[in-house]
């Protein structure tokens, strides 16, 4: 069994770093300014040309040295957006903050001039925050729709318990419940060549193939009205140049195929399958997407260029069944191979109708100047795994504060990508083993017995927002940075407003002292009926409410049941005051914490 430790030790070693070509000399951003507050500093610059990020620097003297600031993603610290909020500095002391621009994730540029900020210690209150909400229409982009993350789905034929529980029923159940509650429409998940589900052999030296395991659990994705997308990979063991390397606790065979044609005519069968068996027009709809995270070691273990040829043969294959059939990659860790993908495309001419990348801490950069740059616009932008933490077994997972994370990035990822795909659906994650105990940092959004963490949560309050976005004003102490709003107008004249207060600094999960604030929201319109929805520490945290029933390694029947009674979050009416063609509702906001008002 790998345990958590060596996998720590292991996942971070890249497979290929060598380059193909060099991505742009940018200078650094410009008008940077740092704003002070009780608990935090905000520091806002201008955009750079050609930037996907940027990377926060600090020191305790203008001379530096610099150094990122950490904030414990423990994955790529660069931002995407042109303002972050440092709240791991001291209450009272000065540092001096200077940003680079990022125009390829293991690229930083020169460093800005540096800017003086203190962060003010709390006195005891709640800064007050002032929010109005405009009328200006735009559309509301939903990030979150088009995809979410499972185990591999060869679990939905597992009639094991884990932690007494049905794996294959319960996994099930909550990819039906993101379905129905959320409204995602895609799954992707790994390992459909895999051998539990016997997809390839050789008898007598002579390929066979059986697709029939790949129907059973196609059928149920489909049937609860989820479409899969298409990871093409593991390597099947007779196929293998080198079956002994593998990953995960399941075996995961992480080589290249001993036979380029066999592979070429797998990846065919699949596909000419699925469309026989689904439908032209059904599996158009899908995404085929070529292995998974090759530039790290422990999932490819042959180099770049082998998995550049690997691109290729499975690209053709996939396009000789039907050239509207949409395939890409490189479906890498740590936004990585990006650049080097497009560079090998433009000159081998394999197909890409979208480029697929993961990172994990961070809302996820802004590829967009990263096509531009190799005249790739019209090729679709998937993140098809993104996370609070890449770490199996963090605590973060289970908390409310990686519910604030979760708002964030989807905020900022709205517009500028095609999918941002949470990894992944439910606990019911077997990769470094099955889960030990109800709550154990796994991935998942769901639990081991379907109680929803406050990371699903935060996915259900997005989806309450309507279809028009609404601009809002924000000030005051954290304003627009600290707090961050994300308002709407649904189709039947109601207003939907989601606040919230976070930090990406992983110190902080549990608040932090002086972060706490009141905000003051004003909506357009007369007055009408205002409910508050509440997602924090005490409303709709799992972990909490776990803690407060004294729940060990699993809940015994009462507090299974106790937990079941408390798996959704619950409005409350209150007052608004109308006037001036305005209602104004005022509430606490703690970090971590948000607050859905509609009216």
């Amino acid at each position: 069994m790998t345990t958590p430790t060596d996998w720590e030790s292991r996942i971070s070693r890249r497979s290929d770093s060598t380059r193909r070509s060099e991505p742009p000399v940018l200078p650094p951003p410009a008008g940077l300014v740092a704003e002070s507050g009780a608990g935090h500093v905000t520091l806002r610059w201008e955009p750079a040309e050609g930037a996907v990020g940027y990377l926060v620097h600090r020191a305790e003297n203008p001379q530096g040295p610099f150094a990122p600031v950490d904030h414990l993603g423990q994955d790529v610290l660069s931002v995407p957006d042109t303002w972050y909020v440092d709240t791991t500095g001291i209450p009272g002391v000065r540092y001096f903050y200077a940003v680079a621009s990022v125009p390829e994730v293991t690229i930083t540029g020169a460093l800005s001039p540096a800017v003086p900020a203190e962060s003010s210690p709390p006195d005891g209150g709640r800064p007050l925050v002032t929010a109005e909400v405009g009328t200006r229409e735009a559309p509301l982009h939903k990030p979150w729709v088009p995809m979410i993350g499972s185990e591999r789905l060869s679990q939905l034929r597992c009639a094991d318990l884990s932690g007494g529980r049905p794996i294959g029923v319960e996994l099930l159940a909550a990819l039906k419940r993101v379905r129905e509650e959320i409204g995602v429409e895609t799954v992707r998940a790994h390992a459909i060549l895999h051998d539990d589900l016997g997809v390839y052999r050789e008898v007598h030296g002579e390929p066979v193939h059986d697709f029939s395991a790949v129907d059973e659990v196609y059928d149920a994705i489909l049937g609860i009205g989820l479409r899969p997308v298409v990871e093409i990979g593991f390597m099947p063991r007779d196929l293998a140049a080198d079956p002994s390397r593998t990953v995960f606790d399941y075996g995961a065979i992480i080589s290249p195929p001993k036979d380029w044609q066999r592979w070429g005519d797998l990846v065919r069968a699949l596909v000419q399958h699925l469309v026989d068996r689904y439908g032209l027009e059904e599996v158009r709809g899908w995404d085929f997407e070529v292995w998974n995270e090759a530039n790290l070691e422990v999932f490819w273990s042959a180099d770049r260029e082998a998995w550049m040829r690997l691109y290729d043969v499975t690209a053709f294959a996939v396009k000789d069944v039907d050239p509207a059939l949409r395939v890409g990659g490189p479906s890498s860790a740590a936004a990585g191979w990006v650049d080097e993908l497009l560079q090998h495309v433009a000159e081998s001419g394999a197909p890409l109708d979208f480029v697929s990348t993961h990172t994990y801490g961070s809302p996820p950069l802004d590829l967009r100047p990263t096509l531009e740059r190799f005249d790739r616009s019209d090729a679709r932008i998937l993140w098809t795994e993104w996370g609070v933490t890449p770490t199996h077994f963090n605590p973060v997972n289970d908390g409310v504060a990686s519910a604030m994370f979760l708002l964030q990035g989807m905020r900022s990822a709205a517009g500028r990508l095609d999918a941002l795909s949470y990894w992944v659906a439910s606990d019911h994650f077997e990769e470094l083993g099955r889960p030990p105990r109800l709550l154990h940092g796994g991935f998942g959004l769901i639990t081991v017995g379907g109680i929803a963490k406050a990371r699903y949560h935060a996915l259900w309050l997005l989806s309450r927002l309507g279809d028009i976005e609404l601009p809002v004003t924000l000030d005051g102490d954290g304003s627009g940075g600290l707090v961050q709003t994300w308002a709407s107008r649904r189709a039947d004249g109601t207003h939907a407003i989601l606040v919230w207060n976070h930090t990406l600094d992983h110190s902080k999960a549990g608040g932090g002292t002086g972060l706490d604030r009141r905000v003051r929201l004003s909506v357009p319109g007369p007055g009408r009926p205002v409910t508050l929805t509440r997602l924090d520490g005490e409303h709709g945290d799992v972990a909490v409410l776990a803690a407060e029933l004294g729940v060990g390694e699993w809940p015994d029947e009462e507090q299974w049941a106790r937990l079941r009674a408390a798996d959704s979050l619950v409005s409350q009416a209150v007052t608004g005051q109308a006037g001036d063609g305005h209602v104004t509702v005022e509430f606490d906001l703690p970090q971590p914490g948000a607050v859905l008002v509609e009216l």
